[in-house]
This record gives C-alpha cells, sequence and structure tokens, in this order.
C-alpha cells in the first residue's frame, strides 16, 4: 500500500480554491489510507500562482504543466483549468502514469472524451470527473432511497440550475463565454451537472429535444488587468462575439422509459447558484433545493392518506444514517458547498490506493458529453435526437 500520495494540481482559481481546500481538509476528517502531500500548484501567471501557493498551502509553485505532469515526485495530476486544455493535460498525466482528477466538463466535445478515456484506461490510472454535487449528503441519500425502491419506478425527472452573473451587458467576454475555450456556454458549464445527477439518479438518457439561446450577442473584451477571470473581471471599450448559449433547455426520455424535463440558465435574477430537483415515481417523490442544501424531502404514497405529505428530512445524522456526514458534527450542525469537495477527494484518495474505479469516471464524463451534444444538435436541427 502507498503511503504517501504527492500531488500536482493545475490550476488555482476558484476551482483551485475549492480543491486546494478539500485536499488541506480531507485527511483531517476522513480516514485516508495514504498520507497527502500538496506536492505543486501550477498555473501560468508566475506571481499569481506564487501568491496561490501560500494562501492555499502548497509547498512548491510552478509556471509548466508539463513539468508537473512528468515529474517523478507527483501521484495524482488534479485538472482544474479551462475546458480547452482539460485533453491534453488528462492524456499526458495518464501517459506518465499519474491518477487524475478532472473538473467538468470533462473536455470540449465527446472525440476528445473518449480520448481521455481511452489513455486513462491504457495507463491503468484511477480517473475521476470532478462532479461534486454527487456527494452532497441529501443527494447521496434520494440515491439510497431510489435504489432502495422507496419512489418506485420513476416517471419524472425536472432539474433546473439558475444563475443570474452575467445578465448585464457589460459583464465582460471571459473565457467561459469563448466557444473556443469553454466548449459551451450555461449548457456545459451547469446543464452538465444536471445532467450529472439525472444520470445517477434515474438512468442513461435515451432521446432528447432541446432548446438553447444568446440573449446577448457582443460583450466587452476583457482589459490587461483582467486577463483569464472566469466568473469576473473588467472590460474595456472593444467589444467581442459571445459564441455559447446563455440558456439551454430540453425534455427527453430515460432508457428506463422516465420523462426529463432540464433547464440551465445564467439569466435567472436573483438566483445566485439555484439548484432544484424533483424526481417523481409510482410510489412517492423526492424534492431537493441547494440553496437548503441540508434537506431532502418525501413524499410517501404508501403511507396512510391521514399522514401523508412531504417529510422534510435533516441529511445531518451521523453514525452511518447520512452519507458522508459521520465525519463531520453532532446532528443539525449542517455543513456547506465546500464539503462536497472534502467528500470528493476522500473518495478519490482511497480509491486510488485501492486501484479501483470512482464514480463518476471518465466514462461518465463521456456520457455527460453526449447528452451535451445530443441537445446542441437538437437545438440546431430543431428535431429530437438520440444520444
Amino acid at each position: 500500500m502507498q503511503n504517501r500520495l504527492r500531488v500536482g494540481m493545475i490550476g488555482y482559481r476558484f476551482m483551485g480554491k475549492a480543491h486546494s481546500n478539500a485536499w488541506r481538509q480531507a485527511p483531517h476528517f476522513f480516514h485516508l489510507k495514504a498520507d497527502i502531500e500538496m506536492h505543486t500548484i501550477c498555473g501560468r501567471d508566475a506571481k499569481a500562482v506564487e501568491d496561490a501557493k501560500r494562501q492555499l498551502g502548497w509547498k512548491n509553485a510552478s509556471t509548466d504543466w508539463k513539468e508537473v505532469v512528468n515529474s517523478k515526485e507527483i501521484d495524482i495530476v488534479d485538472i482544474n483549468t479551462p475546458n480547452d486544455s482539460h485533453a491534453e493535460i488528462a492524456i499526458a498525466a495518464a501517459k506518465a502514469g499519474k491518477h487524475i482528477l478532472c473538473e467538468k466538463p470533462l473536455a470540449l466535445n465527446v472525440a476528445q472524451c473518449q480520448e481521455m478515456l481511452d489513455a486513462a484506461k491504457k495507463a491503468r490510472v484511477v480517473h475521476m470527473v470532478c462532479h461534486n454535487y454527487r456527494r452532497i449528503p441529501a443527494i447521496a441519500l434520494a440515491k439510497k432511497l431510489i435504489d432502495d425502491g422507496a419512489i418506485g419506478q420513476i416517471y419524472h425527472y425536472y432539474a433546473r440550475y439558475a444563475q443570474d452573473w452575467i445578465v448585464d451587458p457589460k459583464f465582460p467576454l471571459v473565457w467561459r463565454l469563448q466557444k473556443g475555450i469553454s466548449g459551451s456556454g450555461t449548457h456545459g458549464d451547469i446543464n452538465a451537472h444536471i445532467i450529472d445527477l439525472g444520470r445517477y439518479l434515474v438512468g442513461e438518457f435515451k432521446e432528447v429535444c432541446g432548446l438553447m439561446n444568446t440573449f446577448i450577442k457582443e460583450r466587452p473584451l476583457m482589459d490587461e488587468s483582467g486577463k483569464g477571470q472566469g466568473l469576473g473581471g473588467k472590460g474595456g471599450q472593444k467589444m467581442g462575439k459571445v459564441t455559447v448559449d446563455d440558456a439551454a433547455m430540453f425534455i427527453g426520455r430515460f432508457e428506463n422509459g422516465a420523462l426529463a424535463n432540464l433547464e440551465a440558465t445564467r439569466f435567472a435574477l436573483g438566483r445566485k447558484n439555484h439548484i432544484t430537483l424533483e424526481i417523481n415515481g409510482s410510489k412517492g417523490s423526492l424534492y431537493f433545493d441547494f440553496e437548503d442544501m441540508n434537506r431532502l424531502k418525501f413524499f410517501d404514497n404508501t403511507q396512510p392518506a391521514d399522514r401523508q405529505g412531504f417529510r422534510d428530512i435533516l441529511v445531518t445524522q451521523p453514525g452511518g444514517s447520512h452519507p458522508f456526514f459521520g465525519n463531520w458534527w453532532p446532528p443539525g450542525h449542517i455543513i456547506g458547498y465546500e464539503h462536497t469537495f472534502v467528500h470528493t477527494i476522500a473518495d478519490f484518495v482511497n480509491a486510488v490506493v485501492d486501484g479501483k474505479p470512482v464514480q463518476p469516471t471518465f466514462e461518465d464524463g463521456l456520457k455527460n458529453e453526449r447528452v451535451l451534444e445530443a441537445v446542441e444538435e437538437s437545438a440546431n436541427s430543431r428535431q429530437w435526437v438520440k444520444v
């Protein structure tokens, strides 16, 4: 058994901070089968990455991802870069024999996802795409209830992911709004999450019918002070074309016959990171709202009529009753967004030591991308598309 795993992380901004916190915290709250060394953090801006090293707790800083990937001192590569570089870094990491954790969406398109999966399988390394919302205790409990048959045959999966951070037309043309870097806009960024949750909770998608829209066609180009920002920055005087979607929605059918209705938008004023799910079955229903992430609502139709209604489950019971929570606080002491990454890292590390797959794998990332591409094809053709 490997006693120490040394991590090299590529990227240091929003997701870099979330992952760094998880690498720091996981050993303190979970039983990991190996010690963790936060060896090297990497980014293109030498000063910024040096600052990130000190702030986030890394031993070394680098501006060359190839140096990190090929280092004999690195066991795990954690990829948090813009989407256009995921495939190149991950394939190189696999060839170098490194285990790989990669942010979502896995890559720009299905072809790149397939190359990444093939490279990881050939190298026999552990590979995981970071869909952290799978590891919200309430979502994990929903999965358990569904698998136990608590809501019976599933009829409907409804999901909405809504934000508002690009409503202002003066918001600059960051990389997330450029198709060549991001692959898609709202669709690949946040619709990918509720697609993944649909696959996790309900099953594989069979066919889709989609609609995508760009509300603001041009935005100010980034000035030099904001170069590289993903969720913010200052725009200059020159304008550039927005080449991705601002909103995406689709209906569909799962292979098991359940119906799907998904919506993702960055144009919902007042919604900052709003995720709601409802799953209706033959015996009951489940409802989840990320803005109240420690609760799961459960309607049990097998109960007598005089006591039916949505049951409010506070998913904070330790002792194995609720997923992941035994590693945190006493009952009722809630956890937050950052903890989902800690859960992800803990499961990933133990899978690396055991040499076993850990969901969601690169294969899940590939399957998610197939749904994303099918929706985009449908929106362009205005026809139903099989996944």
